[in-house]
This record gives C-alpha cells, sequence and structure tokens, in this order.
C-alpha cells in the first residue's frame, strides 16, 4: 500500500436489506493476488443504480447485505497485487462491469463493491488499457452505458448495415444505441419517445427520424420511413409494456425485437399467429461481452466515437444521492451523470 493512502476512503453504500443509501467510511481495500486497486478517476450513476436503490432490483450473488455502487468506472491503477504483472501503478485504465466467475456472471457494484469510492479492487483481467486520449469521464460511461447498446446492436442483434432499427427510449442506453446505429450503418435509424428533448436529442446522435410513440399516425409514419417493410430491428430500451407491444407491431418479416430495459415483467405476444406467420423474433439481452469494452475504446481513440456530449453533469462523490434522485427525475433530461471522487 502506499504511504501517503489513509487507511479509510469514502464510499456510496447501499444496505439491500432496508434499501437505506448512504455515504459512508469504510477502509481501503487491499488487492489480492491476481486483483489491483485502482484509484477512481470518474464513476458513472445508471439508471440500475436507481432500480437498486429503490428495490427493484436484487444482487443475486452479493456476500453480506450492503455494497458499494457504480458498475461504470475509470481511473488508474493504483496497486497491483501479487502476481499482477499486466498492470502497473499508474496505469490508465476502464474498468468491466463484470465478470464471470465459476459459471456465474458477476456485476460490480451489484454484486461485489464498486465504482463510488476513491478506489476499488477488481480483478486485473477486467481492466482495459484506456491511453492518455480519452478523459475519465467520458470513459467512464463505455463499459454498460456504451458497451450495453454495443453487445445489443453488434452481437444479440447482429445489426448490418442497410437494417431498418428502431430504438424505443433515448435515455442514456437509447442515445449512444442511435449513435452506434449509424457507426454500423443501420438505415433508416428511427428513433422512439415521448420526450420532446429526448427526441431532439436523437437526431442531433444520428437518427434519421424521430417519432412520439403516442401519435396517432405512429404506425404509418415507421411504414412511411421503412418503405412499407417494417423494421429489421427494433431495440427496447425502456422495458416497458406498451413499448415492447408496439416494438413488436413495427416488425417487418423476420424482424427481431431485443430487450435490454429490464423490467421483470411477462412478455405477452398479443398476436401470435402473425408474429410466427411473419417469423418474428423476441431475443434477450444483458450487459456485454468481454471483447466489447477493448473494441469501444480502440474506435473512440481512432475517432469514430465521441461521447463528449454524453455527459450531462459532473458531480463530487459527496452528491451522490442528488445524483440519484436528479437521475431519477430527469431532471434536465441527462443521459449520464458522473461522479467524481
Amino acid at each position: 500500500m502506499s504511504a501517503d493512502i489513509s487507511r479509510t476512503m469514502i464510499a456510496g453504500r447501499l444496505n439491500i436489506e432496508t434499501g437505506t443509501f448512504a455515504l459512508k467510511e469504510v477502509p481501503v481495500p487491499d488487492p489480492g493476488p491476481g486483483f489491483v486497486r485502482v484509484k477512481v478517476g470518474a464513476a458513472g450513476v445508471c439508471l440500475s443504480d436507481v432500480h437498486l436503490i429503490q428495490g427493484l432490483l436484487r444482487p443475486k450473488f452479493l456476500k453480506g447485505s450492503e455494497v458499494t455502487l457504480g458498475h461504470e468506472v475509470a481511473g488508474t491503477v493504483d496497486l497491483p497485487g501479487p502476481g499482477v504483472s499486466s498492470l502497473a501503478a499508474g496505469d490508465r485504465v476502464v474498468v468491466q462491469a463484470g465478470y464471470e466467475y465459476n459459471g456465474v456472471t458477476l456485476t460490480m457494484g451489484v454484486d461485489y463493491d464498486g465504482g463510488w469510492a476513491e478506489y476499488l479492487v477488481v480483478p486485473a483481467g477486467v481492466c482495459v488499457p484506456l491511453g492518455d486520449d480519452i478523459p475519465f469521464d467520458q470513459a467512464s460511461i463505455i463499459p454498460d452505458a456504451v458497451s450495453t447498446p454495443w453487445g445489443a446492436i453488434a452481437s444479440t442483434a447482429d445489426v448490418r448495415a442497410g437494417e431498418a432499427a428502431g430504438v424505443w427510449g433515448i435515455g442514456g442506453l437509447g442515445a449512444h444505441g442511435v449513435q452506434l446505429l449509424r457507426l454500423i450503418g443501420a438505415a433508416p435509424i428511427i428513433a422512439v419517445d415521448p420526450i420532446p428533448e429526448a427526441r431532439a436529442r436523437a437526431l442531433e446522435f444520428g437518427a434519421d427520424i424521430a417519432l412520439d410513440p403516442m401519435a396517432g399516425d405512429f404506425a404509418d409514419a415507421v411504414k412511411a420511413a421503412t418503405g412499407g417493410r417494417g423494421l429489421d430491428v427494433a431495440l427496447d430500451f425502456a422495458g416497458v409494456d406498451a413499448v415492447r407491444a408496439q416494438a413488436l407491431d413495427s416488425l417487418g418479416l423476420r424482424g427481431r425485437l431485443v430487450l435490454v430495459g429490464l423490467s421483470g415483467k411477462p412478455v405477452t405476444i398479443g398476436d401470435s399467429t402473425g408474429f410466427s406467420y411473419a417469423r418474428k423474433q423476441v431475443l434477450g439481452h444483458y450487459g456485454s461481452e468481454a471483447h466489447h469494452v477493448p473494441q469501444l475504446v480502440s474506435l473512440t481513440r481512432l475517432g469514430r466515437l465521441d461521447f463528449a456530449k454524453s455527459v450531462s453533469a459532473r458531480l463530487p462523490l459527496a452528491e451522490a444521492e442528488q445524483a440519484v434522485k436528479s437521475l431519477d427525475a430527469k431532471e434536465g433530461n441527462p443521459i449520464r451523470i458522473v461522479l467524481i471522487p
């Protein structure tokens, strides 16, 4: 341990049993064999964090009743643990949001302590070299706000250039979904959101058309935009029953609906005969795969992606509770709020 590091630090802790979130003073963690300690440069605030605090999501593999939140993290390697030779103190890294252990996917900030803290300890293998080009606040959101839609688009949906794609919910994930669909060559890209500011954002991020899902001519507008064939891919980032029904209706022949937003509710297919006749598909999606974050870091460093517009606010770690409230209330219609320890 570095001599100038105090034995305690501030961390945003959630008690799963009581639903209480608070900033607490906790011991600075030490890395064991194969692990590294990272000094947090920035940590994103995600709607999943809000849902954890509200009890809508619960950890499956957490040991104990408390966890430090935060699964979007970038920072500097502070102390490599025994046996770690791939990373050195001072290396700038972005941290993958989880890893597989004994056949189980563990999520950082859910199943083990995350990055709403001054330091965190993670397996060396989840640290992706960042280089010097990408600021920590922009890099921190890559492991979920960007990699989750990228995984949904590039892997689960296997979107091809020229395919018509619809994006429901232009929040932190959906806005990047539009940007990534543009990168991959989907056309047209149809963004769907009831909030006018979100629709304007979608156009700014690269959508060809932005529609209000409540509009009476919604179905006709989708048909007109796709030359009557309907969507090849629909991405649900909202996790809402009405969205899924509308997205399914918007699909054309062999169209696939990818469920990215988590709701915990049953998926209902109203017209199952029409669904089968058109050979539609419903695909589940969660997080990203190990190769996605390195891909995105490379694309960003090469100038193919730019997340300067993605960080809506930067708040000190001490204001974590306010950040959660602002995101939950959609104050200012944020894409991502980032905490700076």
